[in-house]
């Protein structure tokens, strides 16, 4: 039984009880997935799997056998950061940066969402071709994740600007 993480297959561990949390932090050591509230109520474990963002601290590692999963480590190409990590480092979208990863990577699965036309509780026009990313309609579809430190208006301004540049 494995499992791809950023791209490389992994051997899922005998213990089907491990969190894809603790798959990722203690057995890979990929430390940028943090724990935060061990819940799935502050975001801060967010990953991608197959593209979509989960909350790995309420996952199974073997939930997600033959699956892709891409942790903040996953986002950089050939050691040049994301260009929504850029941003964030532009609009000082972090503080202490505890939940930088988890916000990263639930931006980018957010903002795949909204290419897709995924409706969130405040979209307007359910019968529309494409979703406008209003700052309601971001903070909304961010709102899983939380900053302690108050960082919102550069993450809000680094996902708009890196939403509008990759349109």
């Amino acid at each position: 039984m494995s499992i791809n993480i950023n791209g490389s297959p992994t051997n899922l561990p005998s213990d089907t009880r491990v969190s894809l949390l603790d798959l990722l932090r203690d057995h890979l050591n990929l430390s940028g997935t943090k724990k935060g509230c061990n819940q799935g109520a502050c975001g801060a474990c967010t990953v991608l799997v197959d593209g979509e963002r989960i909350l790995s601290c309420l996952a199974l590692a073997v939930q997600y056998e033959g699956r892709s999963v891409t942790t903040v480590e996953g986002l950089s190409t050939n050691g040049l950061l994301h260009p929504l990590q850029q941003a964030f480092i532009d609009h000082d979208g972090f503080q202490c940066g505890y939940c930088t990863p988890g916000q990263l990577c639930s931006a980018v699965g957010m903002l795949r969402e909204v290419r897709r036309g995924l409706p969130s509780n405040v979209t307007n026009d359910l019968e529309g071709e494409s979703i406008t990313l209003t700052r309601d309609e971001l903070c909304e579809r961010m709102s899983g994740n939380l900053c302690r430190c108050g960082a919102y208006n550069g993450i809000v301004y680094a996902i708009t600007e890196f939403a509008e540049t990759t349109k």
